[in-house]
């Protein structure tokens, strides 16, 4: 055997497996509902016995028709009603079923969907900055939906199967084993043929599922950036890229839903060719009985067994039948599976150190030492960047895009783990200390202002948990937003839209400083956090925000070099460096520096 053999061998081998533990893995989920399972699968199985005996029912009552006596007519209406009540039960039963199914559906959809957005807060930064909100909604939606299809309907569907092929066979082999040897030539060839498009249609769902998930993202990346879309007029750009986007998504469900649904008309001829077979060889084996001197006993048959057994074998044929659709379901099941399973399995923000400590009485004096970063190996941002912080200092850091200010910021929030030397907060290195009580140190206003759907009370309180009214009112008066809040018609109770878009920009980096205001922390980021707001109202809540400074150790990122002249020390990056630091007035003085030029470009 060739090396390549050999390998595809082992491929196959590993790839069987993975089906295997993702199977193992998804009806997991069945079990953790085992009661409700296994009610559901009691309740289906005396459905399944009732309806399995209608055929018995119904081949005696015509037997007692065709008596020679004569129509043995209270023996055919006992029959009659026999079936009736057996089906009426069977019915009845599956009613039941198809409740108690619904209601373990719901809690396997529950159960999943909370794991996944209970794993996804504790999953790093990096990874929502390398991967698209669509496709995470989607993975929350769309998959978890697919998944739970396969794990509710397709797997009651295999149960109630697996119970009607088995009865009828049984109740075939009762009646007649000569003619359940026509499923030994129609069953084997079924089954080969459908493992074989089984394995060649798992790559079209998986295909399909990913090609769902970037549509969606690109759909809400779109959706988001509306106004600016609008404003240069790239309607149609972004019309014909969507447009090829979904062509090729509708291309990925056609090549799945095409090669899949070939099992399932395939199946349902294979089945049709044994019923035929079974007709005409049950009518063969009847006239033989009836017309016959001395007929052989295991040929024997009479016309109610053989309607019998044509009813058994189309009961026989149907899960069959089934047995393909449902294949295809659970295929496109797995792909979902497996894009769910993806975000469970990506590892967490590292655990905290086993003899991490827990900031407290943080005075915050913060340093970086020759501190190196890059989000990839490809780049470096930092290159041995350090500066001091004293406790209740302002320090400005300013410089032109890609400098890395927002990078150290992350650092300093520990949001990425430093590639090279030490960041420490009061001389605690960061990978020392608990990363809640890290972050519990510092309050932070960004310039992607973040507002949920909720009462305006209600998002300038998530600053502090249990924050009272007075002081929320108060936090507000210090960001200058109070007045507009109570001129609204419900003041504080005010219910902002998802991301607060019913507001303007500024209000909402208001809101987000007022916020800022009531919590409580003795350090403090502000990322471009006057962007969206006026120079006129940027000078009314400056007081508030140097008095919100107070006693803090605040940095500053800023653009508009206005706010940032009362800094202790500014520091100024280009290109992952710290070029230039001290105050404005000594950054000022300095001719030919790079702040200066920097400052005369925005005044002059």
């Amino acid at each position: 055997m060739t090396n390549n053999a050999v390998m595809n061998d082992m491929n196959k081998k590993q790839e069987s497996a993975k089906k295997k533990r993702m199977l193992v893995r998804m009806f997991s989920y069945v079990f953790r509902y085992k009661w409700l399972a296994f009610s559901a699968f009691a309740v289906m199985l005396i459905s399944n016995i009732l309806a399995l005996w209608g055929p018995s029912l119904s081949g005696r009552a015509i037997n007692a028709i065709e008596a020679e006596s004569g129509v043995d007519i209270p023996k055919v209406l006992y029959f009659c009603i026999m079936m009736i009540i057996a089906y009426t039960c069977s019915a009845l039963l599956s009613y039941l079923n198809s409740i108690i199914m619904i209601t373990l559906s719901q809690k396997i959809t529950y159960t999943m969907r909370k794991e996944i957005f209970e794993h996804l807060t504790t999953l790093p930064v990096s990874y929502f900055d390398t991967t698209a909100t669509g496709d995470i909604i989607s993975h929350i939606s769309y998959d978890v939906d697919t998944v739970n299809t396969s794990l509710s309907t397709d797997l009651l569907q295999m149960g109630a199967g697996i119970v009607t092929v088995v009865g009828s066979l049984i109740m075939m082999l009762t009646i007649s084993p000569i003619m359940v040897t026509v499923f030994l030539f129609t069953i084997p060839f079924s089954i080969l043929f459908t493992r074989y498009k089984t394995k060649k249609i798992q790559p079209y769902f998986k295909a399909r599922s990913g090609k769902i998930g970037e549509l969606n993202g690109y759909a809400e990346e779109m959706l988001s950036g509306q106004k600016t879309i609008r404003a240069y007029s790239r309607e149609d750009v972004i019309i014909s890229r969507f447009d090829d986007r979904n062509e090729i998504t509708t291309k990925a469900y056609y090549d799945a839903e095409y090669h899949g649904c070939v099992i399932g008309p395939f199946m349902n001829f294979v089945n049709n060719v044994s019923l035929s077979l079974i007709s005409v060889l049950g009518g063969v084996l009847y006239l033989y009985s009836i017309t016959a001197i001395n007929p052989v006993s295991f040929l024997v048959i009479d016309l109610g067994n053989v309607a019998s057994f044509i009813q058994y074998s189309r009961k026989f044929a149907g899960p069959i039948n089934e047995f393909g659709n449902i294949l295809n379901e659970i295929q496109s099941a797995m792909a979902a599976a497996e894009r769910v399973f993806r975000i469970i399995d990506t590892p967490s923000e590292s655990a905290d150190a086993d003899d991490a400590v827990v900031l407290s009485s943080v005075e915050g004096d913060v340093k970086l030492e020759n501190v190196k970063f890059g989000y990839d190996d490809t780049r470096e941002i930092l290159h041995d960047l350090s500066f001091h912080a004293k406790p209740g200092s302002l320090v400005a850091i300013v410089g032109p895009t890609g400098a890395g200010k927002t990078t150290i910021i992350n650092l300093l929030m520990r949001f990425y783990d430093v590639c090279g030397g030490t960041v420490s907060v009061d001389g605690n290195k960061i990978e020392n200390v608990t990363r809640e009580s890290l972050r519990g140190a510092y309050t932070m206003v960004l310039q992607d202002t973040w507002l949920f759907h909720g009462t305006i009370f209600e998002n300038i309180a998530y600053g502090k948990e249990g924050a009272t009214r007075e002081e929320v009112i108060k936090a507000a008066k210090a960001a200058k937003i109070d007045d507009y809040i109570e001129h609204l018609p419900d003041g504080y109770d005010t219910v902002l839209s998802d991301d607060g878009v019913n507001i303007s920009k500024g209000q909402k980096q208001l809101i987000t400083i007022a916020r800022a205001m009531l919590a409580d922390a003795p350090m403090l980021i502000l990322d471009e956090a006057t962007s969206n707001v006026d120079s006129r109202t940027e000078h009314q809540i400056q007081d508030a925000m140097y008095k919100l400074m107070e006693g803090r150790t605040c940095f500053v990122i800023a653009h508009r070099l206005s706010t940032v002249r009362n800094a202790d020390v500014i520091l100024v990056l280009k290109d992952g460096d710290v070029i230039e630091q001290g105050s404005h007035d000594d950054l000022m003085e300095r001719e030919g520096g790079f702040y200066r030029s920097l400052y005369h470009a925005q005044f002059d």
